[in-house]
């Protein structure tokens, strides 16, 4: 946990203030499937507002933190308009920080010191469920918003053609949280006949864009990997695409949320969601994000249903035991990494 804690020691120096102390449970006729710090008494299945007008906040300085599912450091320059824009919009300064792990932006939100957040299709979840996030919106383009598929990548140059080639090799998935790099293949290819940590290894490789790289290099035989995040390293030439065979799909996904946090003003979080929905991406952010341009409305009642449905199919609901094994896994990984990282002769 040492990444996640440096990290939220940054973000309370950014801020210049301690984070707030935790919440009492209130009294509750439902939470279903929430924190006990939260209450869901309209069954959205995501925090409710506190009534205590006491616990509702207004900062001077809004947080935001897009998803590391690839390098952190290039989402900063990226949502750089979206930052300026929401300044003028909200009319507050909106500062990027940049997070290191998914737990470590869950963290943030729970502890109070983010405020907006774009969390991966999984993780999504476990902000909801842990850190009283309420998704408001997804990117999108003039027709709809943007979903994805899990792919299983390959090199072009090797044997594999179908899941069952995988058989006793080594594949990457992503982390022990990721919808697209780890659970959903984890629901659908037992019936595939694939059936992960018994027929292939599972070797997790701490993103999207290292299981990518991974196979390219030859690290890994194979790897289950998001569509947009691989669509846009070969936008971007960080690898080629005639160097990598797609050997299976799935249906879509919804991709990356936008959400709150639950105790915002409720004038303030409504400004903000419109200042979201009006906002067109300019040229180069459209470029950089796949293509599109806008933000649509979305609730995690009804976009991420498919998602909660395989997570109940491999048995790994959105609790609090499985978030902290998910921060253990990354902690663990960053750890490989940088053991490898260090083994590697200088060029």
């Amino acid at each position: 946990m040492k990444t996640i804690m440096l990290g939220l020691l940054a973000l309370a120096g950014l801020l210049g203030m301690a984070a707030p102390a935790a919440a009492q449970p209130a009294a509750c006729s439902h939470r279903g499937a929430l924190d006990d710090a939260y209450c869901d008494e309209d069954r959205d299945l995501v925090a409710d507002a506190p009534r205590d007008p006491a616990r509702l906040r207004d900062p001077s300085t809004l947080v935001f933190a897009y998803t590391p599912v690839e390098d952190p450091a290039l989402y900063a320059s990226q949502f750089r308009p979206l930052m300026e824009y929401l300044t003028q919009c909200a009319g507050k300064r909106v500062v990027y920080f940049q997070v290191t792990s998914n737990a470590a932006q869950v963290e943030a939100m729970r502890s109070g010191r983010l405020h907006i957040a774009g969390f991966s299709t999984g993780p999504t979840a476990f902000a909801v469920n842990l850190a009283g996030a309420v998704p408001f919106a997804i990117k999108g383009g003039p027709e709809h918003y943007e979903s994805y598929r899990v792919l299983m990548l390959v090199r072009a140059d090797s044997a594999f053609r179908s899941l069952a080639d995988l058989k006793g090799r080594r594949v990457a998935h992503t982390s022990a949280t990721s919808n697209s790099g780890n659970l959903a293949p984890r629901a659908f290819f037992p019936g595939l006949g694939l059936v992960p940590d018994t027929d292939y290894r599972v070797v997790y490789s701490g993103g999207h864009d290292r299981s990518v790289m991974g196979v390219a290099s030859g690290d890994y035989d194979g790897a289950p990997v998001a569509s947009d995040v691989y669509g846009r390293m070969v936008g971007r030439g960080q690898v080629r695409g005639d160097a990598i065979r797609v050997i299976w799909e799935s249906a879509p996904f919804p991709t990356s949320s936008f959400a709150l946090a639950h105790d915002l003003r409720p004038d303030l979080a409504q400004r903000i969601r419109q200042c979201f929905l009006d906002y067109r991406f300019p040229e180069a952010m459209r470029r950089d994000l796949g293509g599109n341009d806008r933000f649509w409305p979305a609730t995690y009642l009804r976009d991420w249903d498919p998602v909660r449905q395989v997570a109940d199919a491999v048995g790994a609901p959105y609790t609090r035991a499985n978030f902290d094994a998910e921060a253990r896994a990354e902690e663990a990984a960053a750890a490989r990494r940088a053991q490898q990282q260090q083994a590697r002769p200088p060029q």
